[in-house]
């Protein structure tokens, strides 16, 4: 515990100059933007600025992009109350009771509410990552390449087996990212794969460019065929009525506390901020003694996806610094700016680069707290930009996008190579297939591939070598059981639903 304490006080040391409060703010107000335009979203709002980061120093660079990430979170609540119109996946939670609150004259009191779980959240998640990541890095240095394979595939099986979505379609979705991870130079024979004798194919397929499309353009292509247009409801915040919706919130002190222990674990494990967000709502309503009200207007009903979604999302970042494993689409995307800046995310990474880690680390308890002044503050502003006409929004997203593929590389193909990403995220939207398993999968694949050939190199091909030892035993076994479960989960649920199907009918 001291150690973690003298480590963050340096972490202290190194975020906190002016430069880098001018970052943490510049980069909160760009995530709010991201988070309210609908189209944009924390991926791909952190991928857009990915190539402006890369003449910054590794620090500044995951200031900025970390700042942006907790802004967006942030500014996908504020659509959900104001607008009925979540800015982020994991925003949807939020609007089943915080758009009636702002119907009932309550929109005010709903974004104090919201914002202030979302900082308890924010800021607990913190204390973990804080508190384990040590711990988590210290056991990761003891890891051959078979454990190694062994996480990436618990990874793998725990989004078919936790998603809550369809198991053939996630299995689907990361089975097309392993393919387009596997597109450019073999990393341990050195041959060509699936270049089609392209030159352009050559480095694989970019991975910034997948993200912009599919996040960006695919998101965008979706809300215009909705006919999405915007009738929000105004709010004008006042410090009385923060200080108000301060003196309610120990009345909500065990959602609190839950939701926060919900979002931490799906945070850690890649179930992400969505699920998360959707479960601590759930397991609220279960638990409270006002569930008649939710979906009326009850904060309770707020405050439990707002604290669950944040904590998530800043518990997602541990899996990544500690283990080379994103917890969520957007840790991926910040996974692959590490590698991008010549840093290699794992254990490794907390002995050869300290400064870097405890960094982050310092910076996300300021940059969260920098996130919850300013988007209190700025909430008129960035709703009002959401009342201009989608005609004019539409087209600079999409002008954004594009800039933001050609200056990845340079490259015209990067663009083309965008629009083409933008079209199948719109067919996985509309076939309701997810994305971020695809992107996880794209992320890790290389990894998991020449863990896996690294294993069998070291084992004379004998799959034997993942039962070797009871870490890597039961890592494998938890896999196999949660991609089993996906199957057999939803088989017993209808099994036990049918007797009462005939006296629901009668």
């Amino acid at each position: 515990m001291a150690e973690q304490l003298h480590l963050l006080a340096g972490g202290f040391q190194t975020a906190f100059s002016l430069y880098h409060v001018a970052l943490m703010v510049a980069g909160v107000l760009l995530g709010i933007l991201v988070g309210v335009l609908p189209g944009l979203g924390a991926p791909n709002g952190v991928t857009l600025l990915l190539p402006l980061t890369f003449t910054m120093t590794p620090v500044s660079a995951i200031i900025l992009l970390s700042s942006m990430y907790w802004g967006a979170l942030f500014g996908g609540s504020t659509t959900s109350i104001l607008f009925n119109i979540p800015g982020e996946p994991s925003s949807v939670a939020t609007t089943f009771d915080g758009h009636p609150m702002a119907r009932k004259g309550d929109a005010a009191r709903a974004l104090a509410t919201a914002f202030l779980s979302a900082g308890f959240g924010a800021l607990a998640g913190v204390m973990v990552v804080t508190l384990v990541a040590n711990t988590i890095a210290d056991f990761a240095l003891k890891f051959s390449p078979a454990e190694y394979f062994a996480v990436y595939l618990l990874t793998f099986c725990s989004y078919a087996g936790m998603s809550g979505g369809r198991p053939l379609k996630t299995i689907a979705a990361l089975l097309v990212g392993l393919i387009l991870a596997g597109v450019g130079t073999d990393t341990v024979s050195g041959e060509m794969r699936l270049t089609y004798g392209s030159d352009l194919l050559v480095g694989g397929v970019s991975f910034l460019a997948a993200v912009v499309g599919l996040f960006g353009i695919g998101e965008l292509l979706v809300t215009v065929e909705e006919g999405l247009a915007f009738q929000g409801l105004h709010a004008r915040m006042s410090w009385r009525v923060i200080w108000q919706t301060m003196k309610e919130m120990p009345g909500h002190g065990w959602a609190l506390l839950r939701s926060t222990l919900i979002g931490c674990w799906m945070g850690i494990t890649p179930g992400g901020p969505t699920a998360a967000s959707f479960m601590s709502y759930g397991v609220a309503k279960r638990f409270s003694k006002r569930r008649a009200n939710f979906g009326q207007g009850e904060p309770e009903g707020v405050v439990a996806p707002e604290a669950a979604d944040h904590s998530a999302g800043v518990s997602a970042l541990l899996p990544m610094l500690a283990l080379g494993v994103p917890g969520s689409a957007t840790a991926a995307v910040m996974m692959g700016g590490l590698m991008i800046w010549g840093l290699q995310p794992g254990p490794m990474l907390f002995v050869d680069q300290p400064d870097f880690v405890w960094g982050l680390i310092a910076s996300m308890y300021m940059a969260n707290v920098v996130a919850i002044v300013l988007v209190l503050a700025t909430i008129p502003l960035f709703a009002s930009i959401l009342r201009a006409p989608f005609a004019i929004i539409g087209p600079i997203i999409v002008v954004v996008c594009l800039i933001g593929a050609y200056t990845i590389a340079g490259k015209m193909f990067d663009v083309w190579l965008a629009l083409g990403f933008g079209v199948v995220g719109y067919v996985f939207k509309k076939l309701d297939y997810p994305i971020a398993p695809l992107i996880l999968a794209m992320v890790l694949g290389d990894k998991t591939e020449d863990a896996f050939r690294q294993s069998m190199l070291l084992s004379n091909g004998s799959l034997g070598i993942f039962y070797a030892n009871g870490l890597v035993g039961t890592l494998v076994t938890v896999a196999l059981l949660l991609l089993a479960w996906s199957f057999v989960g939803p088989l017993l649920k209808k099994r036990a639903a049918a007797p009462e199907e005939p006296c629901a009918t009668a």
